[in-house]
């Protein structure tokens, strides 16, 4: 027998216990501010006018409105993340702090459709097989500005790897990539995209081990260009 049951079945943040008691506590603000979430919300703010709509993709539970909340940037939030299970979280105790319940939702990128303001996308696609379509479909929605938080260096590296952090008596695996820069530059510009790289805070430009391998996360701030 067959079943469309795979995408859970085989979604490693579905079967994570940790990652949920953490996303639960950094709804509550019960943990300390994501340096990376700082760093975008500061790199959003002067861009953003009254009334702007923002899409997080890849949102986990949606504690990105706290940064944003925090800084008094005045955009309309919405989330979307392809784990049920973190929306879930973010629909429990985000509209404790004025977030919507229905501004979350269960939505993996190929599945998006619309248009916003401006498109954040942190430490996403490094964890996908390959950033061309989910790229495009956020390029294709952001009528202002993107934001990404990549792994990127000078060549590429993909791997596809287990995770040894999930729950008990799982065995699954996830794509860690590092996507070559001047090419991931390179997409973004063919959209009609200005792109400017900036140096990742948190880790300085130096690798981060994440789940035991290497990640060489940067920003990408990419401003639409006006067209005649």
């Amino acid at each position: 027998m067959i079943n469309g049951n795979g995408w859970l079945k085989y979604c490693i943040w579905e079967h994570s216990t940790s990652v949920k008691e953490l996303y639960a506590r950094r709804c509550r603000q019960e943990a300390e501010e994501m340096t990376c979430h700082a760093q975008a919300a500061e790199l959003l703010g002067p861009q953003v006018t009254p009334g702007d709509t923002l899409l997080d993709v890849g949102c986990g539970s949606g504690y990105f409105f706290h940064s944003l909340r925090s800084r008094q940037i005045p955009v309309e939030y919405y989330g979307i993340d392809a784990a049920p299970s973190s929306i879930d979280i973010g629909r429990q105790y985000m509209p404790d702090f004025g977030l919507p319940a229905e501004r979350l939702q269960a939505m993996r990128i190929e599945d998006l459709d619309g248009e916003v303001d401006f498109v954040t996308c942190i430490n996403v696609l490094s964890n996908i097989d390959n950033y061309h379509r989910p790229l495009e479909r956020l390029l294709q929605c952001a009528k202002k500005m993107v934001i990404l938080r990549e792994s990127c260096r000078e060549k590429a590296e993909y791997r596809y790897v287990r995770d040894k952090y999930l729950d008990e008596g799982q065995d699954l695996k996830v794509y860690v990539n590092a996507y070559p820069q001047g090419e991931l530059v390179n997409f973004i510009e063919s959209y009609g995209f200005q792109v400017r790289v900036e140096t990742d805070r948190r880790t300085g430009g130096q690798p981060e081990l994440i789940i035991d391998y290497p990640h060489y996360w940067k920003f990408f701030i990419a401003k639409k260009q006006a067209t005649n």
